[in-house]
């Protein structure tokens, strides 16, 4: 009676060297190096598959396709004209690329970047930026840097943005929110306590006004005191786009929040064209006129 104990392979010519090759590791014996490589033999490793683990597994896809969005808009040649390097450690152009790539792919605080996003993510080999050197105090002093430039960056993003993707700003919405902090925000002026579109009247905030195209793109945004009211901010916004991005026939599109008799008699006598909301209390005189389908077309 026979029985198979082991398959040890074809005795053709490949088969024997094999077979002699797993008999000497079998007995310990070292192999005679050949001096020339004929091709015939496939060189193997033997594995302990108990033994392999996966190591330092990082996220690649979106954060390598988040740095090639923001080198082609012109982001990393701008920050780094911008921001040239100086006496820091890390460059914040470096810091900036960080931000700007988090904030495609992972919107988060600056604490959650440094701490944990960032470390599992292949972005620090992209950018040649070690864990340890990024940290949520060189991101908050990188958003400090970045304030200062942020009319250029503006205008940069709208040229750039209007180039590439066809953006359309000849007809801009605006709006105001606001955003409240914990703390007193002493070192803060425009920390101011409002109306509190959070409900928490109890806290200091700051207005924040943004302007976006009609496909939603932002075209720019300022900070007001937490105490304004809305409508004291839309000639300033309105002044300040035009400067930035130039004055055209645009049309300006805003809630009744805005609509205040001062602002009307400025756009008409500045002859800017706009859409506002109407007041409650103004809607009554065209109630009558608006019910109606006669004159009106499809625009």
């Amino acid at each position: 009676m026979q029985q198979t104990v082991a398959h040890l392979g074809e005795l053709d010519e490949q088969g024997r060297v094999a077979a002699r090759a797993l008999a000497r590791r079998l007995i310990g014996t070292p192999e005679q190096a050949r001096l020339f490589d004929d091709g015939s033999e496939q060189s193997t490793v033997p594995v302990r598959l108990r033994g392999i683990r996966v190591e330092r597994a990082r996220q690649f896809g979106d954060v390598y396709l988040a740095l090639a969005l923001w080198r082609g808009i012109g982001l990393e040649d701008l920050c780094e004209r911008l921001l040239p390097i100086g006496k820091e450690r890390v460059a914040w152009a470096k810091m900036t690329a960080v931000l700007v790539t988090a904030r495609f792919c992972k919107p988060s605080s600056e604490l959650h970047i440094a701490e944990d996003w960032y470390r599992r993510t292949a972005l620090g080999d992209l950018l040649q930026l070690g864990d340890e050197e990024v940290n949520k105090d060189r991101l908050y002093r990188a958003l400090d840097h970045l304030l200062r430039h942020k009319p250029a960056l503006e205008a940069h993003l709208s040229k750039r943005c209007g180039e590439l993707f066809a953006v359309q700003n000849e007809v801009l919405l605006y709006d105001i929110t606001s955003t409240y902090f914990e703390g007193q925000a002493e070192a803060n002026p425009q920390a101011q306590r409002g109306y509190s579109r959070d409900h928490r009247p109890d806290c200091k905030q700051v207005c924040i006004a943004l302007v976006v195209t009609f496909d939603g793109f932002p075209l720019g945004y300022e900070v007001f005191a937490g105490n304004v009211h809305d409508a004291r901010t839309l000639q300033t916004i309105v002044t300040v786009m035009e400067a930035r991005h130039g004055i055209l026939r645009r049309v300006w599109i805003a809630d009744r929040g805005m609509a205040s008799a001062g602002n009307l008699v400025w756009l008409r006598q500045t002859g800017r064209r706009y859409i506002i909301g109407a007041l409650r209390a103004e809607l009554k005189k065209f109630a009558s006129a608006l019910a109606t389908s006669d004159g009106w077309r499809t625009v």
